[in-house]
C-alpha cells in the first residue's frame, strides 16, 4: 500500500474527505519525526513504538575493492510492533 492508497483508506474509514485524511496523515508522520529527531519515542498502546536506535561507528569493507572504510556511528529510526498487532497479523 503506497500514501495515496492509505489516505483514500482512512478518509473512507473516518468518513473525511481526502483532504482531511492527507492532513492528518501527514501531521502524524511530522509529529513522530520531530519526536523522533529530538531523541524521544512515540508509543501507540497496541501498535507498537517509534524509536531512535544508536549504530556504533563500525569497520567495513568496498565488497568491489576490497578496501576497508571506516563506517561513522548513527541513529537510526525503528519500529517495534505491539502484542495486539503482532496477534492481529499472525492470527
Amino acid at each position: 500500500m503506497n500514501k495515496q492508497e492509505l489516505v483514500s483508506k482512512i478518509a473512507e474509514s473516518a468518513d473525511i474527505s481526502m483532504k482531511d485524511a492527507k492532513a492528518a496523515l501527514d501531521a502524524m508522520i511530522d509529529t513522530i519525526t520531530s519526536s523522533l529527531t529530538e531523541g524521544g519515542e512515540v508509543s501507540l498502546v497496541g501498535f507498537g513504538t517509534f524509536n531512535i536506535s544508536n549504530r556504533a561507528a563500525r569497520t567495513g569493507r568496498n565488497p568491489q575493492t576490497g578496501a576497508t572504510l571506516e563506517i561513522p556511528a548513527s541513529r537510526v529510526p525503528s519500529f517495534k510492533p505491539g502484542k495486539a498487532l503482532k496477534d492481529r497479523v499472525n492470527g
